[in-house]
């Protein structure tokens, strides 16, 4: 019996853990049947996502434009000391092209969404509800989800794929800066490649399209729902801060996964 006290303590664990996340995942559905509820209130207040749109998106604008510069340099560089060895250093272009398009234009905007914007957005609701805003709200009969969280779910849901397309383009622009401008790969055969091998449907909209909009809807969910549901105290709001990029990163890499394997997968 004592030997068999370590295992069901770790049984137990377990059980608990999986009660826990089964309880949070129901609470964080009925939020977002909440916000889906509350989109019709926002047709008479296209204001407020206007708002937060500049919140969640302009601003948002100088650390995806620097991140994807430099992340199509980088890409032109070690693509070009690959293909060199090959003489096909031609179709840099489309390595460049099809890498942002099909995967790290809209998983690394989405990560860079999470860090700056979703986690503002966490912080934000949380103090609202450490100050009361949210329960006065309530008594003024004025609706949470109408006024508050489904302008800045729905402002982010649409910032996010605007974000991940102004990635990839500025990041083809830099892979094109350093491969033809810095290593003299020929222009020509760098546009021609590209535009030969990226296809609308199969790469452009399936990746960045439907997987942005597909990442823009669970990071800004996570990040509403962390916010309505954090601990009213400020260590409360460090770790629901904390939480939403952490499962946002997570959720957003295992999302990627099945999307590809849905439209790129053998």
């Amino acid at each position: 019996m004592l030997r068999d006290r370590p295992l069901l303590e770790s049984v137990r664990r377990l059980g608990r853990l999986a009660l826990r996340f089964l309880q949070r995942l129901g609470k964080a559905t009925l939020f977002l049947l909440g916000l889906l509820g509350a989109l019709a209130a926002l047709c008479k207040r296209p204001g407020l996502i206007v708002k937060q749109l500049y919140s969640l998106g302009v601003l948002s604008l100088p650390i995806i434009a620097m991140s994807g510069l430099f992340v199509g340099m980088v890409l032109g560089l070690q693509g070009y000391a690959n293909l060199v060895d090959f003489g096909a250093t031609s179709t840099l272009g489309t390595v460049v092209a099809l890498s942002l398009v099909r995967e790290l234009g809209p998983v690394l905007a989405a990560l860079l969404y999470a860090a700056r914007a979703g986690s503002a957005l966490t912080a934000e609701i949380g103090l609202m509800k450490v100050t009361e805003q949210l329960a006065c709200m309530q008594m003024m009969a004025v609706d949470p989800f109408a006024r508050v969280f489904a302008p800045r779910f729905v402002a982010g849901f649409i910032a996010m794929p605007l974000l991940a397309g102004i990635f990839t383009a500025i990041g083809v622009l830099g892979g094109y800066f350093v491969a033809v401008k810095q290593l003299g790969v020929d222009s020509g055969a760098f546009w021609s490649q590209m535009q030969a091998s990226v296809g609308l449907v199969d790469d452009v909209i399936k990746g960045v399209v439907i997987k942005s909009i597909a990442f823009g809807w669970v990071a800004n969910w996570i990040a509403v729902f962390e916010g309505y549901d954090a601990i009213p105290t400020s260590e409360g709001i460090s770790l629901a801060t904390t939480r939403t990029v952490v499962n946002t990163a997570l959720v957003v890499l295992a999302l990627d996964f099945v999307l590809t394997a849905i439209f790129f997968g053998v």
